[in-house]
Order: C-alpha cells, then sequence, then structure tokens
C-alpha cells in the first residue's frame, strides 16, 4: 500500500501524527501542493513567503536523512493535483494534519469529500493545537470570549500526550513521482530584501529546536521579567516556527516541564506556557467568529469614525513618526520580519489611537511584513489592541510612546539598534529628541526634520481626539487619570 503525506503546517518529522500513522503500515510519498486558490484574501505576504521557501527546502533535507523525498507539486486546485498524484503512484490513502481557519476548514472539507468521491481513503489529525477549537467551551456550552477562563479550563484538562519521536527511516515507494523545483514556486522575492531575514532566521525543525532548547535553557526562569524589555533577549522568538509546523506546541509543553520541574520551578502556571495559551485563545476565537479577520467582534466598533490618511499610515509603515519606539519597531519589522510583543502593542496603539487609523490597516501591513503572519493571532492582537474584540484592552487605555519607550527601553539600546541616526543621543533625549536641547542634537548630529523627523502628531492631542471618537460610538468611558 502507498500514502500520499499531504504537508501544509507542519513542515516538521518529529511530532507529526499524519506521518507518524502514514509509515505505519504502507510506502510513504511526503508531497506539498502549491495551489493558488485561496478565497478567503489572505495568501501569504511576502515575508510568509521567504520563510516557506527555506522552510519546505529544510523538510526536503530532513527528509533525504530519513530516505525519503518531498514531492512538489504546482497547481491551480490541490484536490486535482492529490487525485493526479494517486493515479500516478498507485496511492489508495491520503493522510493531513489539520488546519483550523474558517476558509482552510472548509477547504479541506471539500478536498476529503473529493478523494473519498474518488474512492481514495483519508484521514486527518491535530498536530497545531494542543486544544482543537471545537472541543473547548464554558459552562453554558458557548465559547469563551475571556482568556483567563479559557486558560484556566484548558489547564484543568489532562496534560497534552508526550511528542512522538521522529522516525528514523521512512518507508520508501518502488517508483518515486516526478517533483516540480523549488523555485518554480516562486516564494523569493524577484528583488532582494531579504539579507535582514537571512541573518535573523534558520527556518525548518533544526532551527526550532535549536531555539526552543537555547530559551529554555538561557531565558525561561527570567521570562516574567525579561519579556516585556525588547533591549533583551528575552523572549523565545518561536512564532514563526510554530506558525509554520517545524515545531508543535506539545513539543514546546513537554521541553518546558523538562527543564522546569526538576527545579521545582511553577511551569504550568507560568507566563511562557500563558503564552502558548494566548495562542490556542486565538485559534479558539477565530473557529467561533469567523468574521473578525476583517469585521470587529464588538458591533459598535462598526460605526467607529476612522480617519483616511495616507500619508500618516505611509509614515508608519517606514518608521518615521517621529516616536522612536514606534519607529524602531516598525524598522525591526521591515529588516527582520519580526517585532518584539511589548512593541508590537507599542505601535498597534499609536496607529489606532494617536493616528485614529483603522486597526484593518495594521492587520494587513503586518500580514504582508511579518514571518510569523498568522490569522487567528493577527486578529486578536489589532482587535486586542482597538478595543473591538474578545478581552479586548479597553478602548481608553492608550498607550503614551515615550513613557513606554522609557519604561522598557530605559537607556535606549533598542532604539539604537533599528534607528542608527539616534544612535549618538544619550538615554535621557533618546525616546524625545524633539525636546533634546540645541547643543545634544549638535553633539549627537541629529538635525530634526533632517536625520530624523518630529513628531506628525502630538500625542496629547491626539488622546482626546481618540476619546472623543471613543464616545461616539459609546456612552462616555472614564479615562483613567
Amino acid at each position: 500500500m502507498t500514502t500520499l503525506m499531504w504537508f501544509r503546517r507542519d513542515l516538521r518529522l518529529a511530532d507529526n501524527p499524519a506521518l507518524d500513522a502514514a509509515a505505519r503500515d504502507s510506502a510513504v510519498i511526503p508531497v506539498y501542493v502549491h495551489a493558488d486558490e485561496r478565497a478567503d484574501g489572505w495568501a501569504p505576504g511576502a515575508a510568509s513567503r521567504w520563510w516557506l521557501h527555506h522552510s519546505l527546502a529544510a523538510l526536503a533535507a530532513e527528509l533525504g536523512r530519513v530516505g525519503s523525498r518531498l514531492t512538489l507539486r504546482t497547481a491551480d486546485e490541490t484536490d486535482g493535483a492529490l487525485l493526479a498524484l494517486a493515479r500516478e503512484t498507485g496511492a489508495t490513502r491520503v493522510v493531513w494534519n489539520r488546519r483550523f481557519e474558517p476558509a482552510a476548514a472548509a477547504h479541506d472539507r471539500r478536498i476529503e469529500a473529493a478523494l473519498r468521491g474518488a474512492g481514495i481513503a483519508t484521514e486527518s489529525f491535530n498536530a497545531s493545537l494542543l486544544h482543537e477549537p471545537g472541543s473547548v467551551a464554558n459552562q453554558a456550552g458557548r465559547p469563551f470570549q475571556v482568556f483567563t477562563p479559557f486558560w484556566r479550563h484548558c489547564l484543568a484538562r489532562p496534560d497534552p500526550a508526550a511528542p512522538i519521536a521522529a522516525p528514523d527511516r521512512l518507508p520508501a515507494p518502488a517508483d518515486w513521482p516526478p517533483s516540480a523545483a523549488l523555485d518554480a514556486l516562486a516564494l523569493q522575492p524577484t528583488r532582494r530584501w531579504d539579507e535582514g531575514l537571512e541573518a535573523c532566521w534558520q527556518p525548518g525543525s533544526r532551527g526550532a529546536a535549536e531555539r526552543l532548547a537555547a530559551f529554555v535553557r538561557e531565558a525561561f526562569d527570567q521570562y516574567t521579567v525579561d519579556r516585556d524589555r525588547p533591549d533583551r533577549t528575552g523572549t523565545s522568538r518561536l512564532s514563526p516556527h510554530l506558525h509554520f509546523g517545524e515545531i508543535g506546541p506539545r513539543q514546546v509543553w513537554h521541553a518546558v516541564r523538562a527543564f522546569a520541574a526538576p527545579r521545582r520551578l511553577r511551569w504550568r502556571e507560568s507566563q511562557f506556557l500563558a503564552e502558548l495559551g494566548w495562542r490556542e485563545f486565538a485559534h479558539h476565537l477565530l473557529h467561533h467568529f469567523p468574521q473578525t479577520p476583517t469585521e470587529p467582534l464588538r458591533p459598535a466598533f462598526a460605526e467607529f469614525p476612522w480617519r483616511d490618511d495616507p500619508a500618516a499610515l505611509a509614515a508608519w509603515r517606514r518608521g518615521r513618526t517621529g516616536y522612536p519606539i514606534v519607529d524602531a519597531g516598525m524598522r525591526e519589522l521591515w529588516r527582520t520580519g519580526w517585532m518584539h510583543n511589548r512593541v508590537r502593542m507599542i505601535v498597534g496603539s499609536f496607529l489606532v489611537k494617536d493616528l485614529l487609523l483603522p486597526w484593518n490597516d495594521g492587520a494587513r501591513w503586518f500580514w504582508d511584513t511579518l514571518v510569523d503572519a498568522d490569522l487567528a493571532a493577527n486578529t486578536l492582537g489589532w482587535q486586542w489592541i482597538a478595543g473591538c474584540g474578545a478581552d479586548a484592552a479597553p478602548y481608553f487605555r492608550i498607550f503614551n510612546p515615550t513613557a513606554q519607550g522609557r519604561r522598557f527601553d530605559p537607556e535606549g539600546a533598542y532604539v539604537r539598534r533599528y534607528l542608527p541616526e539616534l544612535a549618538r543621543l544619550p538615554a535621557e533625549w533618546i525616546h524625545e529628541p524633539w525636546k533634546a536641547p540645541a547643543a545634544v542634537l549638535h553633539e549627537a548630529r541629529v538635525t530634526l526634520d533632517v536625520d530624523y523627523p518630529r513628531p506628525i502628531v502630538d500625542h496629547a492631542a491626539a488622546r482626546g481626539r481618540a476619546l472623543l471618537a471613543l464616545a461616539s460610538i459609546t456612552p462616555p468611558a472614564r479615562a483613567p487619570g
């Protein structure tokens, strides 16, 4: 018997339940189908396509080490490509790991029906989440909309099963089908802008495992303290590896337990595992509220008086707002395809509250530029900061970018890394260069509006404008003093 192992967002051999099932009693033909058929408007952005290219290359190499190979196919429709490959190879079964975004899940159901209609057996598994979104509900049987009780409910469940070991060998077919070249998928940029990504990342399961091991060894026990400091290496940076399935959440869970339990650290209640829970919560919400990638979960925000200001949006995207912590974050994003989570909140607040621009504009930009662009997480994050989603920060909680910079980048190391034009400014002025004395600016070789812009908006005035906008759709909300 021959089985097609259909890879998607599970680009690894270890803890891959579909691959494990395929290899038990049949020859295995691993296949990745690149089909331009997404109807939900969220085709992968440029940074995600870059990552996917390198992740597929890493997967192919990993398969080669266990006596197998990756068959690549390009097609208009995935079901047609899988049916054609089954006919070519005599495969009688197709297995895969499920995706849970609503459009992807509906797509999978159509493919399953087409395959079974052609007499081909199918089987699917969960490899990407600790708990499938439809399996978690509150006491009333409804979806959770607040994170804390959601995660408390998840923690009350039994621990996830131990990860499945990677196979030493994969049973190979007598003959291998032809494969498209990886370059035929046209995932790489035609003009080089990806040098920064190459310098920062190692896509693939090996890079994921090395990053996880380094994090639990060097940063886990300080995570609660360091996770908000973009000037430190205090976060795991596992998000793109998890998104592409180069590592699974069960592997992360058990790696943390193996490190922390002997040291008697309270690992199950740790802030780091809560971040894994936030990822689960994002998929839970998207499953139950599939309209939220484009529509606010809170209906009142459909009438919010957003502004249309292309120049301000362009300044935000380019990192030229005049607020150093915001601009450093946006330039980190462009250079590395990633942004520190605290800074994501700061730049998000600045877009939707200081500039009063729609959260959808931010979500679309992140989607194109983040290597970890994930529809569920991106949607939850932007609706959280905009105050229009589940468990959202109140809209009147408006981050002061100067105060945030001083608190979380007190010496200005993060700003200096990504805004070299301000590198010579002393820490006293690094987060508000427009207030620096002329002599300080001269000594730092900074000419405002030439080397670095003045703020494009006054934060105090913008805050007042944002609160008035909120009052236009809801009863007046008292802002904290």
